[in-house]
């Protein structure tokens, strides 16, 4: 057993050696692949490091990724946060808690048509932060529910970790699109419950007043939601009845979204052209990534270590459930060292065949792993969600952590909800129309 695991050490220690030597992941991931290739295996690792990176970097499936991101970019840089405001404050406003629910409901919305976590932080961010901070309402809840519904952008489709999570493990993006609909939205409604408890049993909620608005004038300002939420509908819409598949709703986004800009008077030739190099600069960085994650799993497969640890897992005779909560830490704790979209091409080929051997929903283990990677946006030391925070505040980190628990806590929560009731991610893929491709 010591010598089928030797590899692991080898490929544990090569790896730390170059993240710790603040070398780019996906070149880690190359550096160490290389290296497995070369001390256990008898194949050219140029020549298989060659063929591994075009069919990676020439799957059909990831062309949504940059068309996705692009999408997020031009959105990022119109007057969304400002509209989203205007036509969600008036209807949440008598809620239980107040405006605090328009981060909450904000994040579902961008989320819908963004696909990053950043994003969507970022662009509610800026225009409820100042606003919510105006009215009196208690920083640490203005700034934790912000970190945890941000994390939405990772669930809620187009998720760009979906995306690679389906090209990583050969599933159709469409499905796991669609099956992050209901559970985004039931993680919603848990933090809008925790917002509402929190107003009911704390001394210091004590928000300004709104002032009252006829049932017209809430209508009127609703006016602001409608192109996005139109924009919603042709994305997800498109893909749910089948007259899409996941890249040509993509460009249907990217199409709505400049036809938004444009409308709104934010599509000038300088945030084109820098919606277009954002979109450029991390689509290359996610490819990039793409290509390390799978030169590794080539590299690791000849090792035949992901087999090696599916029989050791499987010789301890863990249950489905032991197996989902081991699985849970170890997502846990790589994520406070890695980011989300990083920690699912690094492990899935080890855990691909654990979950398969134990029975386990591919579709639905993608849901579960995005709740997962979520808490791991909001966990020092690199929580991403944490950095945008404090770039944002200028608060401590330990200030932001400390605030984000409680959506920490209600992410394990959702975890449990989705082992008891796994059709919350299984029946709408398995009930919608099927699409015309992959």
């Amino acid at each position: 057993m010591a010598a089928e695991f030797a590899p692991l050490a080898v490929f544990l220690f090569v790896l730390f050696l170059l993240l710790g030597s603040g070398v780019w992941i996906g070149l880690a991931l190359l550096g160490v692949a290389f290296v497995g290739m070369e001390l256990f295996t008898v194949r050219p690792a140029g020549d298989a490091m060659m063929t591994t990176i075009w069919r990676s970097a020439s799957s059909w499936s990831l062309t949504a990724l940059p068309l996705f991101i692009w999408m997020g970019e031009i959105l990022f840089r119109t007057r969304l946060s400002e509209d989203m405001f205007r036509g969600l404050s008036p209807w949440m406003a008598r809620l239980p808690g107040g405006l605090l629910h328009t981060n909450v409901v904000g994040c579902t919305v961008f989320a819908a048509v963004s696909g990053s976590s950043a994003a969507t932080l970022t662009t509610v961010g800026k225009m409820s932060i100042p606003e919510l901070m105006r009215r009196n309402y208690p920083e640490k809840m203005v700034i934790g529910t912000l970190a945890g519904a941000a994390t939405l952008g990772l669930m809620i489709p187009p998720s760009l970790t979906l995306i690679v999570y389906g090209v990583t493990i050969n599933e159709s993006i469409t499905k796991l699109f669609i099956a992050g609909i209901v559970p985004g939205i039931v993680l919603a409604m848990m933090f809008m419950g925790y917002i509402a408890a929190y107003s009911f049993l704390s001394s210091d909620y004590k928000p300004d007043a709104e002032p009252q608005m006829s049932f017209a004038e809430k209508l009127s300002n609703s006016r602001f939601l409608i192109p996005i939420l139109l924009l919603i509908t042709l994305v997800i819409g498109s893909m749910y009845l089948g007259f899409a598949t996941a890249t040509e709703a993509a460009a249907f986004g990217v199409l709505g979204s400049m036809a938004l800009a444009a409308l709104q008077g934010s599509l000038s030739r300088v945030n084109f052209f820098e919606s277009l190099m954002g979109a450029t600069r991390t689509s290359a960085m996610i490819a990039l990534i793409l290509a390390g994650a799978s030169f590794l799993s080539l590299s690791m497969g000849f090792t035949g270590l992901p087999r090696a640890l599916a029989e050791w897992i499987a010789s301890m005779q863990l249950s489905r459930f032991e197996l989902l909560m081991a699985l849970m830490v170890f997502y846990i704790v790589i994520g406070c060292f890695l980011d989300g979209i990083s920690s699912v091409v690094l492990t899935i080929a080890v855990v691909e065949p654990m979950i398969r051997q134990a029975g386990i929903d591919i579709v639905w283990f993608g849901i579960f792993i995005v709740v997962v990677v979520e808490m791991a946006q909001i966990t020092p030391p690199i929580g991403f969600n944490l950095f945008v925070l404090q770039g944002m505040t200028r608060h401590e980190m330990n200030y932001i952590a400390k605030a984000a628990i409680p959506m920490f806590l209600i992410m394990v929560v959702m975890v449990f909800v989705l082992i008891a009731v796994p059709e919350l991610a299984t029946w709408l893929p398995e009930n919608m129309r099927d699409s015309p491709g992959g």
